[in-house]
Parts: C-alpha cells; sequence; structure tokens
C-alpha cells in the first residue's frame, strides 16, 4: 500500500521513547514513513504518560487539536498509547468516541494486527506475561546511542506511583536476547547503550543478575560505552558498584532517586529505605568512583510533608551534593495510596517548596560544573544543535559544547574552556 504515513508524539520517560522507537519500528515493516505533522499522516499515535497530571494535561491538549482531522477524513486512524492509555482504557473511547484504539504497554505488537484489519476489539490492556520474551522491530530516532530494554514492569509498589499498574509485576528479558541485540547494535556502528528498567537493579534471568549482565554487555565488540537508569536505592549493591568501578565501558553516571530526606516520608512513600541507609550508598559510590557524577529525582509536597519534613531534604541536597535533579511537585494519582492519605499540601507551599529546591540545585550544579574548567573530559560526539554547534556528552553525562566541526560517533578529549548550569564548552585537544 502506497504513501502509508505515521505521525507519533511521544510523551514521558525514556521507556516511552523507546517504546515509540518499537511501534515505529512496526509500522516501519509495513511501509509506514514517519511525518511531522498529524494533518499528513494515515495513522496518529499518542505514546501518553501518566506518571504527573500535567503530562495527562498535555497529551488531551495534543489530542483534542487533531479531533478535526478525523472529521475530514474518517480513515484516519488515531491510536493511543502507554500509560494513561492503560489506565483510564474504555473511559477514554467513551469519552473522546473519536479514538480508534487503545493500547497498553504490554501490547504494543498488536498494532500489526491493527494496520491490516484483524482486529475484533478496541482496547488491548490486558497485562501480557510474555512481552519480555517479545523481540520487536525498532526505528531507532539516533544512530550514535541506543536503548535497550532489558526489564519490564515494576514490583516496588511506591504510594506515589502507577508504574505497577500500567506496565505490571517486574519480567526479565532473557540474556541471550539482549546481549543478541546489543552485538548487532555494535556491528551496526553504535558506540553507546543505554540498559532500560523502572527499576534495573532487579534484573534476573537464571544465574545471571545485572551486575552480571553488566559483565556480559562489558564484552561486546564495537560498544564503547555502557548505561543504565533506573536504579533503586534499595537495590543497589556493592557488586554493582564494583562492577561499575572495574569495567572501563561503564560509564561514571549514576541516576538512583532519593524523593525525600525526611524518614517518615520515605515510609508514607513506601521506598524501603532510610534516608541514612540511602547517603551509606552514595558513599560507597564516591569512594569506588570518586568522579562519578549521582543525580536524582525529588518530590515535594507530599501529603503530610511537614516544614520539617522538607527541611531534611533540603539539607540532604546540601550533603549529597547531586551534579543535577528531576524535581517536581506532588501529583496525586487516581487509585495509588497517596492520593488517599490525608495531609496534603496547598498548591502555593508545593510551588514555594520546588523553587526553593530548585534554586539550591541550580547553585550546586553551577559550582560542580565550574570545577570542570581547564579539565580534559572525554566526549561522545552525537551531533548538531540547534544553532549549529557540534554536541556531545562526557562519560559522566554533561553536555558539551564542541567548537571543532566533527562527525558524529567520534569519541574526542575535550579541553573545557566554560560552564553553565546545564552544559559545558570547549575544544578537542591533541590525544
Amino acid at each position: 500500500m502506497k504513501g502509508r504515513a505515521v505521525y507519533i508524539k511521544t510523551f514521558g520517560c525514556q521507556m516511552n521513547e523507546h517504546d515509540s522507537e518499537r511501534m515505529l519500528g512496526i509500522l516501519g515493516t509495513k511501509g509506514f514513513i514517519e511525518v511531522d505533522e498529524p494533518k499528513k499522516a494515515d495513522i496518529v499515535i499518542f505514546n501518553t504518560c501518566a506518571i504527573r497530571h500535567k503530562a495527562e494535561q498535555k497529551f488531551f491538549s495534543s489530542l483534542g487539536r487533531v479531533k478535526h482531522l478525523k472529521k475530514k477524513n474518517p480513515q484516519l486512524k488515531i491510536i493511543v498509547a502507554g500509560c494513561s492509555a492503560q489506565l483510564q482504557g474504555e473511559k477514554l473511547l467513551n469519552k473522546l468516541p473519536y479514538i480508534d484504539y487503545i493500547i497498553g504497554p504490554d501490547n504494543l505488537h498488536v498494532i500489526e494486527n491493527i494496520i491490516e484489519n484483524q482486529v475484533s476489539h478496541r482496547i488491548f490492556t490486558d497485562e501480557n506475561p510474555e512481552v519480555a520474551n517479545i523481540n520487536l522491530p525498532v526505528k531507532r530516532k539516533d544512530c550514535v546511542k541506543a536503548w535497550v530494554n532489558i526489564i519490564y514492569g515494576c514490583n516496588n509498589y511506591c504510594t506515589y506511583c502507577v508504574v505497577p499498574y500500567t506496565r505490571g509485576k517486574e519480567r526479565s528479558r532473557c540474556v541471550d536476547d539482549i546481549i543478541k541485540e546489543i552485538s548487532l547494535l555494535g556491528e551496526q556502528g553504535y558506540k553507546e547503550v543505554t540498559l532500560l528498567g523502572q527499576n534495573v537493579n532487579s534484573y534476573k534471568d537464571g544465574n545471571t543478575n545485572f551486575p552480571l549482565l553488566l559483565e556480559k554487555v562489558e564484552k561486546i565488540e564495537g560498544i564503547k560505552r555502557i548505561r543504565f537508569i533506573t536504579s533503586h536505592p534499595k537495590d543497589l549493591s556493592k557488586e554493582l558498584v564494583d562492577v561499575m568501578k572495574d569495567y572501563k565501558k561503564i560509564c561514571e553516571h549514576i541516576h538512583l532517586p532519593l524523593q525525600a530526606g525526611s524518614n517518615k516520608i520515605l515510609k508514607l512513600m513506601n521506598r524501603k529505605y532510610t534516608y541514612e541507609e540511602y547517603f551509606e550508598k552514595i558513599c560507597w559510590l564516591r569512594e569506588a568512583i570518586p568522579d562519578i557524577a549521582i543525580t536524582s529525582d525529588i518530590i515535594v509536597g507530599f501529603p503530610q510533608e511537614q516544614d520539617e519534613d522538607f527541611e531534611k531534604t533540603i539539607n540532604a541536597l546540601k550533603e549529597i551534593r547531586f551534579d543535577g535533579i528531576f524535581a517536581f511537585k506532588f501529583s496525586p494519582r487516581l487509585g495509588t495510596a497517596a492520593a488517599k492519605l490525608d495531609g496534603h499540601i496547598s498548591e502555593e507551599v508545593k510551588t514555594a517548596r520546588l523553587i526553593e529546591v530548585l534554586k539550591l540545585q541550580d547553585e550546586i550544579t553551577e559550582r560542580k560544573n565550574k570545577r570542570l574548567e581547564g579539565k580534559i573530559q572525554e566526549v561522545l560526539v552525537e551531533g548538531k544543535d540547534e544553532e549549529g554547534f557540534t554536541t556531545g556528552r562526557t562519560r559522566t553525562n554533561k553536555v558539551v559544547k564542541i567548537y571543532s566541526d566533527i562527525k558524529a560517533g567520534e569519541i574526542v578529549n575535550v579541553k573545557i574552556a566554560k560552564t553553565h548550569r546545564h552544559s559545558l564548552e570547549g575544544d578537542i585537544i591533541s590525544t
């Protein structure tokens, strides 16, 4: 069928970004090309996020803007995928009947049947125990670095989070499938892989746990850098720290979500660690890997967070001195335990606390980056930015603008000449 086109808009995390790559991969095998505007498409896909209210509002806003296209072209298929699709299912169809299909994260493979008109219903949200064994084609957005799923779902049930309800229980991919996928990426010229999972530390296939998986990936030819996201603090082991220290391809960066500095709030969140336990693991990491960059997530305004609880989060930021954070106001999610708690915090207070957290972290990040002036950093070139400058990332995941013109995929040494809050600048030096 000639000229079939798909428009896809993705909301949310790296898992969603990679899910969109896989949906494009499926459609690509059927002759679809990706277009940059919904009006050019035969299929419009919204890959949704439900982690916060703001993400859902962005989705509904985007969805509303394509309603008129359906009236003009009744043959247009509108698909809602991702976590909001999983959570709301039939409610979405009842509320917005111009949606054609609802697809949860476990059922991306049904897109092939949809486009071939081989389905008898419109909602695909059943938990799929075989999702970890389904190897879908992937249309990657990048030619230098690639995401690779290693584990699906989550068993942690943090009280604020919908992920266990949208992505199901933990299911690890077969280690052989992972190695095969990454080996092919190495052959295709990819230089960096990021292993993905809601909690990569929980990975387990037979006798292969996450540290052992990293050892296997380390041996794959062609791949020069290994990253992973996300690690749950309760499962961070000394074995993993040792592997990070001993294997040269594993980058000196870890994203380790703290969420709060108060043990009372951590317990209400069901995080299963205390601040003291978390800080001890930070010490493990910095003792083993002195130059490691540590980033984190912080939630402010969780129910029952008093001034003294918030102050403990501020003190934690001062004590740990993260390289960077993602900070958010608590957003109650329907069906989660936290939404039912007493003691919800006003938006005014949440906003004020978020501003304070971000201001403090900006100061910390700027000071940490400033120390890199004059230092030499290994940078993997990723391409050009919107201004036409060559850009790449250090092993510690800091963005670098490079004064020289050099092709994507090269690994170069850059002397840092100037630092900013969220980026660095410099030029290549001879090795």
